[in-house]
């Protein structure tokens, strides 16, 4: 709309000064043939007079008569004869100067109007060039100096689209990274079951013994578990975890949690609390979620001795439900709390063969369904989780 605007005014300067010119030189034009009437009435007056000087009073009265004179409906004297304007057109030469120098003028205001806009462009273009030649050698930012005119949507979309490829560069940086990063953690996680069933099946061969089997099963159970652990992170990354929702009472998600724990609450010695409460439904995928709020509740049984007890509650507002799951314990390191949901973090206080992706899984089977997992040390000691499920 401005630059609309701008060539708008651009147009009515240059028709203004046009017309300015055109006024001044037909004013100018006007005093001339005045002047040269004048001059050619005075010289033949003065011919006349000089050949009849007894004439000299009849003409200046008929001079004087003419000021008033209509010359409408009177046949010239000298077309009589055959004359014609042009006959006496004498300073025809001065006429063609000056619509020669007005077209002269014209032509100037279109060139310099001419020059002023395609200059313009071109350094325009020159300034777009410029700036994505800097974006390809990477010696400039996204700051793109802004304007108003013909090339204001170019560089919007210019702006745009550098601003896209940087983050787009950016998260391929990210993912390559945290995809490296992610290799190294896992095989990091599958070396040491490995290489404990390694030295199991060495020993057994040089001592047969049940000890080593058991051995053997429980690194096998911890690679087993790894393996669904990591199937279950590449589904999530691959956007192709899919999700079957439905209205879901959380007291049956929280009892359906807890029952699927008994065999671990059993040798740890610890109890698993949820009080009964209203029925309070919640619009997500009953197993998925349930596996969120199990790796919940065995963090926080883990994190308890024998004989302590892991709460449950939950309350409802117009915005959300709440679930809050806590612990009897020492909580968490205040250094742990912001990498807790970090994939393959392990904090100072994890068990010996903690993965370290338990928490990671949760938060993000929470967040697919329009929810938010946060955790936090009550004030009375105990570490505690929070899901947030909104309701739209």
């Amino acid at each position: 709309m401005t630059e609309k605007r701008n060539r708008a005014w651009m147009v009515l300067l240059i028709l203004a000064v046009s017309l300015i010119t055109a006024s001044f030189s037909a004013i100018l034009l006007n005093n001339y043939h005045l002047k040269r009437r004048f001059e050619l009435l005075g010289t033949f007056c003065g011919e006349v007079i000089h050949a009849r000087p007894d004439m000299e009073q009849t003409i200046l009265e008929l001079v004087k008569e003419t000021d008033g004179m209509t010359l409408s409906g009177r046949q010239n004297f000298l077309q009589t004869f055959g004359y014609r304007a042009s006959d006496f057109g004498q300073d025809g030469g001065i006429i063609f100067l000056a619509v020669g120098v007005g077209l002269l003028i014209g032509g100037l205001l279109f060139f310099l109007a001419f020059w002023y806009w395609h200059r313009r462009s071109i350094l325009q273009i020159k300034m777009l060039t410029d700036y994505l030649e800097k974006i390809n050698t990477g010696s400039q930012g996204l700051l793109l100096e802004a304007s108003e005119d013909d090339c204001s949507k170019l560089q919007d979309e210019i702006y745009k689209t550098v601003t896209t490829l940087y983050q787009t560069r950016d998260a391929a940086i990210a993912a390559k990274n945290n995809f490296a990063d992610n290799l190294a953690n896992i095989a990091h996680q599958l070396k040491t079951p490995i290489t404990t069933l390694s030295l199991s099946v060495q020993m057994m061969e040089a001592n047969p013994s049940l000890e080593y089997i058991s051995q053997m099963k429980k690194q096998l159970s911890r690679l087993t578990h790894l393996e669904e652990a990591l199937l279950l992170l590449s589904r999530i990354d691959a956007g192709t975890l899919s999700f079957h929702r439905s209205s879901v009472d959380v007291f049956t998600l929280l009892m359906l949690a807890a029952d699927n724990l008994q065999q671990i609450l059993k040798q740890s010695g610890v109890k698993i609390d949820i009080p009964e409460m209203e029925e309070m439904k919640v619009f997500v995928d009953l197993e998925w979620t349930m596996e969120a709020i199990m790796n919940l509740m065995k963090n926080c049984v883990e994190h308890s001795e024998e004989g302590m007890t892991v709460h449950c509650s939950c309350e409802k507002n117009p915005l959300y439900v709440q679930i809050k799951i806590w612990d009897e314990g020492k909580g968490f390191l205040k250094e742990d709390i912001p990498h807790l949901f970090e994939r393959f973090y392990r904090g100072k206080s994890a068990k010996k063969d903690s993965v370290g992706i338990g928490l990671s899984i949760a938060k993000e089977i929470i967040e697919m369904q329009n929810g938010i997992l946060s955790a936090n040390n009550l004030v009375t000691g105990g570490a505690c989780f929070e899901i947030r499920l909104y309701s739209h």
